[in-house]
């Protein structure tokens, strides 16, 4: 008897296109559950990761080659292994791409990131010689028609949100779990470097959402900035790089003060300069927390770090129990994603659907691949 196959998307090469070929179909051991692809969130940046993320972060290795990319799934379980409890065919599901070794201290207290084995599946890891042992475990990311992932992963979705907006909770639940990491934001402001991106739009909404009062918002294209505002007029305003320096108009914007928080979510290609003048628009005491994507090394002033009581965070993620917090909010209408504009490409057309990324209207965009 054959074994049941699949179609996947499958990278033979760097910079090279993906092919669509025919693979087994995987099985869930038993602490797994199998779940048939619906949809699958596509990084913005994809393109330019596949092709020179070796030479961008040869620290954070990607799979053995071919590999099935593809971070953020969302579909139906249709199996389930013989020790899975809680979950059942037919749940309609988002899929973390969470893995780790699941057995050391920090993946049993719920902070599997700082697992010495972690790795988002279906992009990269964090370790050179250890990674693999988890890709090998877990070979498929989201670009295909089935795959396999540990229970802890599945985050289980309300009624009323759809695949096309599960698969967008990775880029969400960043942002939340960074501003997690602020404290509590009722009455506070907020800089937020990088707002009309991916993940500053989101990180907006949660804002909103946990009370910020004020969010000061920054980025270069002016008719998505005013578009990122109209979502909240009276508590948001937002500034070109192009206009000046970051610090001295957040400054102007909290009587001198500074913003209580900071919440970086610029893109690769962005010049640690502007991470750099934005982060002294942060008031004495203040947290500024790192989600985004920008590389290299910052110079610090760590005198000015210690006179001025600062902490500066680096967050990688979310916990899928965030993820349980993000599905509640979706379902309440506490945060509402109807201002996403779904781009949905089939997965035979995936390396049209990565070269056409270029058009987007920043983070009002969501692009997504359906079997």
């Amino acid at each position: 008897m054959s074994l049941p196959t699949m179609r996947a998307a499958r990278m033979h090469a760097v910079g090279t296109p993906m092919t669509i070929d025919t693979v087994p179909r995987p099985a869930p051991q038993a602490t797994d559950v199998l779940v048939q692809v619906q949809a699958c969130g596509m990084v913005p940046n994809l393109g330019n990761v596949l092709a020179n993320w070796p030479t961008w972060c040869p620290h954070l290795p990607q799979p053995e080659l071919p590999a099935v990319f593809g971070l953020d799934p969302a579909g139906v379980i249709v199996e389930v292994g013989s020790q899975v409890v809680g979950l059942k065919p037919g749940d309609r599901v988002y899929v973390s791409p969470v893995r780790a070794c699941g057995s050391c201290p920090a993946c049993l207290s719920d902070n599997r990131v700082a697992c010495e084995y972690f790795v988002f599946n279906g992009y990269f890891g964090f370790s050179k010689d250890k990674s693999q042992t988890i890709y090998d475990l877990y070979p498929h990311g989201g670009f295909c028609e089935y795959l396999a992932a540990p229970q802890h992963a599945i985050v289980k979705l309300a009624d009323n949100i759809s695949f096309e907006e599960a698969a967008r909770l990775g880029y969400l639940g960043t942002g939340y779990a960074a501003l997690r990491k602020c404290g509590p934001l009722a009455g506070k402001s907020l800089i937020i470097n990088g707002i009309s991106g991916t993940l500053g739009l989101g990180i907006t909404l949660f804002a909103l959402a946990m009370g910020a009062s004020r969010i000061l918002g920054t980025g270069r294209n002016r008719a998505l900035l005013e578009r990122v505002k109209a979502l909240a007029p009276q508590r948001i305003e937002v500034f070109s790089t192009d206009d000046g320096s970051i610090a001295q108009w957040a400054r102007s914007r909290t009587g001198g003060r500074g913003a209580h928080f900071m919440v970086d979510a610029l893109g690769a290609a962005v010049s640690l300069e502007v991470f750099d003048d934005a982060m002294h628009g942060v008031a004495r005491g203040g947290t500024i927390v790192n989600v985004g994507g920008t590389v290299g090394k910052l110079p610090i002033d760590m005198k000015w770090l210690m006179d001025n009581s600062m902490k500066l965070i680096g967050s990688a993620w979310f916990t899928s129990t965030e993820g349980y917090d993000m599905v509640e909010m979706i379902r309440s209408k506490t945060i509402d994603l109807s201002i996403l504009e779904h781009e949905v490409a089939r997965l035979d057309d995936i390396n049209q659907a990565i070269s056409g990324i270029g058009a987007r209207h920043g983070g009002f965009s969501n692009y997504v691949i359906v079997p």
